[in-house]
């Protein structure tokens, strides 16, 4: 049992933890060098602006790759807990840092929550950031049974399912779904920063939650590409190889010769296959499989959203996931609700019923990946379009 805490970072995830904690009754500690920050994470409830009179349960070291063992080993001599982990997204080099500096790395354990935002700073932070979210913990052949413990403790108070891995085959999973997707996605919002104006008066929602990632802190994202930069070259060189196939196949679509496109053609439609199964692979949201998809289109009006889950909230049907889909200048938006298949009609019904419009409701397939074509389809395709 946790009952009190220090955090070391009063930033998005740190403070996002304290406030997970503290929702839990643990008293958190806030530590950080950054006053200014302290005070904030402090004002929205995460703990207190003091440090410990006597050694807490476990610290959580939320700080850059690059400084974690650093940090560890200094509050570690000053006897700040009886266990310590961290939140850093690359998880070998840290661990050497721990065992190469620490005064006691049998009280330590890595750690990296599988949760995170585009934005950064204790503002952003959240206390159900972590709900449902995977929380991977990399015990090494040093870290003692009570470090791991305290862990996994700590890890179920703020809602995440615990996985225990290496460091190494975290560090490789991650620079798959995580480390290179973010390279990608600041490589193509790099391509919009000297679009045409008309280029970006035509970007909807695919652009935007192709490049959302891309607005991280770049001296974060540099610390952590850094770490694991090794993992994160390989996988983007699989896909420099797979993009150079691609580019060759486009120019080939362009080519008289008709026998020669459809030979492009065909290596196009794979790699879009390809794209397909491998998005299929990825889970959806935990406890939940397949549900119904109903768009119901809102206004451009302050409370239109509140008022649309005041609305649902009447029905007593759960929300599973929930979308937004609304370009800046256009006088509305469709919101997609992902709910129950045996509860969709049911909320169409009921949202009809209150004059908002619904489209039609269809399937999620396997995230959602089969059916995406719908997105843009026409009014013809709405069950109601009420004034």
């Amino acid at each position: 049992m946790i009952r009190t805490a220090a955090v070391v970072g009063a930033g998005l995830i740190g403070t996002s933890v304290a406030l997970a904690l503290s929702r839990r009754g643990v008293l958190v500690h806030l530590l950080d060098t950054d006053r200014d920050a302290v005070r904030t994470a402090v004002a929205l409830g995460g703990g207190v602006d003091c440090p410990p009179d006597e050694p807490v349960d476990i610290a959580v070291i939320a700080v850059p790759p690059s400084a974690v063992g650093r940090v560890l080993a200094d509050h570690q001599a000053r006897g700040l807990a009886h266990a310590y982990t961290d939140v850093a997204s690359v998880k070998h080099e840290t661990e050497r840092a721990v065992l190469g500096g620490a005064p006691d790395p049998s009280l330590f354990v890595g750690g990296h929550p599988m949760a995170g935002r585009e934005r950064s700073g204790p503002l952003a932070a959240c206390a159900n950031l972590f709900e449902g979210r995977t929380w991977v913990l990399t015990a090494c052949e040093m870290t003692s049974r009570e470090t791991l413990n305290r862990a996994l403790a700590m890890v179920a108070m703020c809602g995440a399912v615990p996985v225990v891995m290496e460091s190494d085959a975290h560090d490789r999973a991650v620079a798959l779904v995580s480390h290179a997707p973010h390279v990608v996605a600041a490589l193509m919002a790099a391509r919009l920063e000297n679009a045409p104006e008309e280029a970006s008066r035509l970007a909807g929602q695919g652009v935007r939650d192709m490049t959302r990632i891309a607005g991280g802190d770049p001296g974060l994202w540099g610390d952590i590409l850094e770490s694991n930069a090794t993992a994160v070259a390989d996988v983007l060189s699989e896909l420099a190889d797979d993009l150079a196939t691609t580019v060759r196949a486009l120019r080939g679509l362009a080519e008289v010769d008709a026998a020669k496109r459809a030979e492009e053609m065909t290596r196009v439609i794979d790699l879009l296959g390809r794209g397909n199964a491998g998005r299929a692979r990825l889970p959806g949201k935990p406890g939940t499989a397949g549900g119904a998809l109903v768009p119901v289109v809102i206004g451009d009006r302050p409370g239109e959203l509140a008022r649309l889950f005041a609305a649902v909230q009447d029905t007593g049907v759960n929300i599973e996931d929930v979308s937004i889909d609304h370009s800046t200048g256009r006088p509305s938006g469709l919101v997609e609700l992902v709910v129950a298949t045996d509860a969709a009609g049911l909320l169409a019904d009921r949202l009809l019923a209150a004059n908002w419009t619904v489209q039609r409701i269809r399937p999620v397939y396997a995230n959602r990946a089969a059916g995406a074509e719908d997105r843009d389809r026409s009014t013809a395709d709405r069950v109601s379009v009420p004034s």
